[in-house]
C-alpha cells in the first residue's frame, strides 16, 4: 500500500481551527470566565469553570465558510437542585448576562448561548455537586485549558498540575503522585428548561474516555474522529443526524485500539459500523449510561447514514491498499474532498511509491490549546 502520512498530515491541517480561530475561542472563553469568577454576585455561588466539548476533548474541525467557532464552557454552581428550578437558576444569570452580553446573548433548552462577533460561546450552567467531588472540581486537570493534543501525561487528579516553568513550555509538566489513583467523576446536574427538571450529564467521563482512547490508538484517535467528522460534512452538506457528538461517540465505539495510522483507523471504523451495526445500536453515554447518544436519531435517518457508510468504507478500503500514491490519494480525495491534497506529479519511482510529496513549505501540525 501507498505511504501517504504527508497528505494526512496536510489534511488535518486543512481541517483543523486556524491559528485565528484559537485566539478568538481564547478571548471568549478567558473573558466570559474572568467576569464570572469576578462578578459580585455570582462568584459566591460558582465552585469551578472548565471547557468542555470538542475543543476541549481536540476532536474539533473548522467551520463552515462564514460561521464563527464555539466553544462550551461548564459554571459549577453551588445552587441546591431542590432549592431552585432550572428557569430559577438561569435567572440567577441575567443581570450578569444583561451587563456584560446585552443583545448578545438567548437562554437556551439547557445553557445559555452567546454570540459574538467573533466567536460563539455556551455557557452550561450546573446545580451543587456533591461534597466528594468539589475538590477534583477545583484541580487543574480539571480547569486546565490545553487539549488532548497538547497533554503528555494528563491524569484526572488533584495533584496533577502545570508547573510555574511550564508558562513558558506547556509540554512539560509538573509530576502528579503516582501512588494518587484517578478521581471517579460523577455526572453533574444541568438544567432542562422544557423539561422542568435537572439532568445529568458528565462531560469529565467525556474528556477522561476520550484521552484513554488517544493512548490506546498511539494518539491517532482524535484525528480519526476529525477526519470522519469532516467527511460527515462533506457527505451531509444537509447535516442531517448522526453528527457532532453522537457522531464522535460511534466513532469511538467503532475505532480499534492500536492503529498505526490514521487511514488505517479511518477503513477500519467505518468497516466495524458496516459488519457490526446495520441496526440502529443503543450507545450509553460515558458516566451516564442509562443516556443513549442515538435517543434523537430516528431509524429512517440511521439507514441513510448506514448506507452512506458503506459506500464511504468501500472507498477508503480501495484508498488504503492502493500501491501508487496518486491512486491512492485520489481515492482519498473522493472521501475527503479538496481539502485532501491532489497528488504531485512524481518524477521517479522512489516518490511514486514512498508516499513522498514535495512541499515549498513545511507543513506545521500542532495541537488547538486554549490557555
Amino acid at each position: 500500500m501507498a505511504k501517504l502520512s504527508t497528505y494526512f498530515s496536510d489534511f488535518l491541517s486543512n481541517i483543523r481551527l486556524t491559528e485565528h480561530q484559537i485566539t478568538d475561542l481564547i478571548t471568549g472563553h478567558k473573558t466570559l470566565r474572568d467576569r464570572l469568577n469576578g462578578d459580585e454576585t455570582l462568584s459566591p455561588i460558582i465552585v469551578s469553570t472548565f471547557l468542555q466539548g470538542s475543543y476541549r476533548r481536540a476532536t474539533a474541525v473548522r467551520p463552515k465558510n462564514g460561521k464563527r467557532s464555539d466553544v462550551d464552557v461548564i459554571v459549577v454552581t453551588k445552587l441546591d437542585k431542590d432549592e431552585y428550578t432550572p428557569e430559577e437558576a438561569l435567572d440567577l444569570f441575567v443581570p450578569f448576562l444583561e451587563e456584560h452580553y446585552k443583545d448578545k446573548y438567548r437562554i437556551q433548552g439547557r445553557s445559555i448561548g452567546i454570540e459574538l462577533s467573533y466567536v460563539d460561546l455556551d455557557l452550561v450552567v450546573t446545580a451543587a455537586p456533591s461534597e466528594s467531588q468539589i475538590g477534583i472540581l477545583e484541580a487543574d486537570s480539571v480547569k486546565t485549558d490545553f487539549s488532548i493534543e497538547n497533554l503528555n501525561n494528563w491524569t484526572l487528579t488533584k495533584s496533577w498540575s502545570i508547573s510555574e516553568q511550564d508558562q513558558v513550555n506547556p509540554f512539560i509538566f509538573a509530576e502528579s503522585d503516582s501512588n494518587e489513583p484517578e478521581w471517579k467523576t460523577e455526572p453533574l446536574l444541568i438544567p432542562d428548561r422544557e423539561a422542568e427538571e435537572w439532568k445529568p450529564t458528565d462531560p469529565l467521563a467525556q474528556i477522561k474516555w476520550t484521552w484513554d482512547k488517544n493512548r490506546e490508538c498511539n494518539k491517532h484517535y482524535v484525528n480519526v474522529v476529525k477526519a470522519l467528522k469532516w467527511w460527515r460534512r462533506i457527505d451531509n452538506p444537509d447535516g442531517n443526524h448522526p453528527k457532532s457528538y453522537p457522531m464522535e461517540h460511534f466513532i469511538g465505539e467503532c475505532c480499534p485500539d492500536n492503529i498505526n495510522s490514521v487511514a488505517e483507523g479511518v477503513t477500519l471504523t467505518l468497516e466495524k459500523i458496516v459488519s457490526d451495526y446495520k441496526v440502529k445500536p443503543h450507545l450509553s453515554d460515558h458516566g451516564v449510561p442509562e443516556h443513549d447518544v442515538f435517543g434523537r436519531v430516528t431509524d429512517e435517518e440511521y439507514e441513510v447514514f448506514y448506507d452512506r457508510v458503506v459506500e464511504a468504507a468501500k472507498i477508503a478500503r480501495e484508498a488504503f491498499d492502493a500501491e501508487e500514491v496518486t491512486e491512492s490519494a485520489n481515492l482519498w480525495r473522493e472521501l475527503f474532498g479538496n481539502k485532501f491534497p491532489k497528488p504531485k506529479v512524481e518524477s521517479n519511482s522512489i516518490e511514486k511509491n514512498s508516499g513522498f510529496t514535495p512541499r515549498s513549505e513545511v507543513t506545521t501540525i500542532g495541537g488547538n490549546r486554549f490557555a
